[in-house]
């Protein structure tokens, strides 16, 4: 299955330090490191707003320190 339209978050800059993300027909997303481009996780729309919920309300920013 090919993907489309692989994405990128305006906050990661030029790094090579970046998450990918894409919408594919099957009604999954998938996502991706820049540094393994080749290990793709599938999720659910649903699945991916939760923990986009959860990020944007800080639950998860003890990992980022």
């Amino acid at each position: 299955m090919a993907f489309h339209n692989w994405q990128k978050s305006s906050f990661s800059g030029d790094t090579a330090n970046c998450i990918y993300v894409s919408a594919v027909a099957d009604a999954t997303v998938r996502i991706r490191e820049s540094d393994d481009p080749d290990t793709v996780l599938s999720t659910s729309p649903g699945a991916l707003g939760a923990l986009l919920c959860g990020v944007k309300a800080g639950e998860f920013d003890h990992l980022t320190t």
